[in-house]
């Protein structure tokens, strides 16, 4: 709108374009430019899948044999490497060994992440935190708590043991807390003063180091878990772009990619570079489906404060919706996250046709909708997140 208003052009920019953007551009309504190749001598990385299953890590590691052997020849050649976990902290899960309990922050059923360097358990959902408890809070067992999973800073450790002499640092909004924090690293790594950064996807994006050439994924699965109809997409466009920090000078860079699912469409397509194979077969899974961008979706999400109640509103709900020519609901059911702050959380998706005016069909459904006083209903046009 404000280039509309300034009669400006706008240049969306992207290595990754969303699949939205894309089939924009084939209809006509954005002009499409191409840039086939990175300036100067650099060129992309190399990329390879690492089977997990065939490549397992020894028990209590994170990295496979073909990784930590490459991340040592790296070292040795005086280049740099980057892993890359979108998971912050030491371990995503933390649990009694005595009972089983598994810590949850208090209201959700978001579990604890163990930060060692803070020793905290943080929720990343709602940014709750206590100290690291000495006992079990359940059972009472002393010192029976155990991380579970790798984050980042159990990464680093691992790094430190396989690489004692080389400079490891964590990358993440834990350890780069404001733009001089941020910056400090960004430079200490360009200026060769790092051997090897552990970071999250705050690594991802805009920067250049010209003496990184082996990126390695620790995790390449864990984006494809949920119900977001986008997760092939973001996790392909995630892991294109942090293998792109790579080979960005005049040495070739690689990226070692390890997955348990190397026959998933998006790592093939990571694997054999092919960015437009790979959103040809998002397209046509979408267009069957109809969804976006070929249809369109709404998200409701009704909560309560006990599930008695949101199993009621859920079906009370379901029986007020109104009927809509190609309009089809899904749910109710639990959303992703059903439990947020003490509420419980159900969840309706609601595809349609384009032509259909999904905002008029949602506000007659909310309309005729009528829900004790202690629920709540929010609804989402065009969603973006299915949280």
């Amino acid at each position: 709108m404000r280039a509309k208003l300034e009669e400006a052009a706008v240049i969306l920019a992207s290595a990754t374009p969303a699949l939205e953007t894309v089939v924009s551009a084939e209809s006509g309504r954005y002009e499409r430019l191409k840039l086939s190749a990175r300036p100067g001598a650099a060129r992309l990385p190399d990329m390879d899948l690492v089977d997990l299953r065939a490549n397992t890590p020894e028990k209590g590691h994170w990295l496979s044999p073909v990784l930590s052997k490459s991340l040592v020849e790296t070292f040795e050649k005086k280049e740099q490497s980057l892993l890359f976990l979108n998971r912050r902290g030491y371990a995503p899960l933390v649990i009694c060994k005595a009972c089983g309990e598994r810590l949850k922050s208090p209201g959700t059923e978001s579990w604890l992440t163990e930060h060692r360097y803070t020793n905290r358990l943080v929720c990343h959902l709602t940014g709750w935190s206590m100290p690291k408890p000495d006992h079990c809070p359940m059972c009472g067992a002393k010192d029976s708590l155990m991380g579970v999973g790798p984050g980042v800073e159990r990464v680093a450790e691992e790094v430190r043991v396989l690489l004692p002499d080389a400079h490891v640092e964590v990358f993440s909004s834990d350890t780069a807390m404001g733009g001089e924090a941020t910056r400090g690293i960004v430079d200490r790594m360009a200026a060769g003063e790092i051997d090897v950064l552990v970071g999250t996807q705050i690594v991802a994006k805009g920067h250049n180091f010209p003496g990184l050439t082996l990126v390695g994924v620790v995790d390449a699965d864990s984006g494809l878990q949920g119900g977001d109809l986008r997760a092939g997409e973001r996790t392909y466009q995630l892991l294109s772009q942090v293998a792109g920090r790579a080979g960005r000078a005049d040495r070739p860079g690689r990226a070692l990619i390890q997955t348990y699912q190397p026959d998933n469409p998006a790592m093939q397509a990571l694997a054999a570079g092919d960015r437009d194979g790979f959103l040809k077969i998002e397209r046509d899974v979408r267009q069957e489906l109809t969804l976006p961008p070929f249809g369109r979706m709404a998200a409701m999400i009704l909560s309560a404060p006990d599930p008695a109640m949101a199993k009621e509103i859920g079906l009370a709900a379901g029986k007020a919706a109104p009927h809509g020519d190609g309009v089809t609901g899904y749910g109710p059911a639990p959303a992703p996250i059903s439990i947020l702050r003490g509420r419980h959380r159900l969840r309706f998706l609601i595809t349609a046709p384009r032509e259909v005016d999904l905002s008029a069909y949602m506000s007659a459904w909310l309309r005729v909708l009528k829900l004790p006083n202690a629920a709540r209903v929010a609804v989402d046009v065009d969603p973006y997140s299915f949280l």
